[in-house]
């Protein structure tokens, strides 16, 4: 399985990130992979290699590079409930700062890297994000609704917020298929209302689903929060998506 480490040109810089590709010099779909608050670390790109394994050609940018290459703070192997919170701690103040008109001028670079890369064919892409990395996929693939077949996010994060360019206020201009995989507690019933309202109102095939005696995180083998029955569950849900929306086979 090829991987490599590249650099993403972007109006504030250059992005570091991470892709990996099936062998054989085809051409295969683009899949955008942003990761969870954690950043691009083994764990992702493990994540990546086997998506890749599908046959899709899966970028993975650190969404932080602005605070340098990732991991953007030092991380454990393995990270714990009780040193979560001062992860995260360390963490917010980056997350925070990265505001909407960057992350929309990071898609646009990201987007524009993946679809020129030699291994990358010429139909539309997909766009996956774990923790904020959903409501990261949702901006992307609603600023560019000609391009972004798929959407995936999976126990999300600031999907439903107050703001008014909250993610659920852009799915008027979405055209993707989605799927939302959510942790028991992620999101009130309040808030899944709101945004599965959004959806039906744009029309686009929709699935959200509570993934059963989950906790935030649960997709990530490198924490406490890790299901093995919720990631296959994930993946029994993913790649289907990805397969009836990027492949024309």
């Amino acid at each position: 399985m090829p991987t490599t480490t590249l650099r993403i040109p972007t109006p504030d810089g250059q992005a570091d990130a991470f892709a990996a590709f099936p062998d054989g010099g085809e051409r295969h779909p683009g899949v955008l992979l942003y990761p969870d608050a954690f950043g691009v670390r083994p764990e992702l790109e493990e994540r990546a290699r086997e998506l890749a394994g599908h046959g899709y050609y899966v970028l993975v940018p650190n969404f932080l590079y602005r605070h340098g290459p990732a991991p953007v703070i030092e991380l454990p192997e393995h990270i714990g409930e009780e040193i979560r919170p001062a992860i995260i701690g360390q963490l917010m103040p980056l997350i925070v700062e990265h505001t909407s008109e960057r992350i929309l001028r990071d898609a646009d670079a990201c987007l524009r890297f993946l679809t020129t890369r030699p291994e990358v064919g010429p139909g539309p892409v997909g766009v996956i994000g774990y923790c904020i990395g959903a409501a990261l996929a949702m901006r992307t693939a609603t600023a560019h609704p000609g391009q972004v077949a798929a959407v995936a996010g999976f126990h999300p994060g600031f999907l439903v917020t107050d703001a008014p360019d909250s993610p659920h206020r852009l799915v008027p201009d979405l055209t993707a298929d989605v799927h939302i995989g959510l942790a028991e507690g992620d999101m009130s019933p309040e808030a899944i209302g709101e945004l599965n309202q959004a959806l039906d109102a744009a029309g686009v095939g929709y699935t959200t689903e509570i993934y059963p005696g989950t906790v935030h995180g649960f997709t990530m083998s490198d924490t406490d929060a890790f299901s093995p029955s919720a990631l296959r569950h994930h993946w029994d849900r993913l790649l289907p998506l990805l397969d009836r929306t990027l492949t024309s086979d």
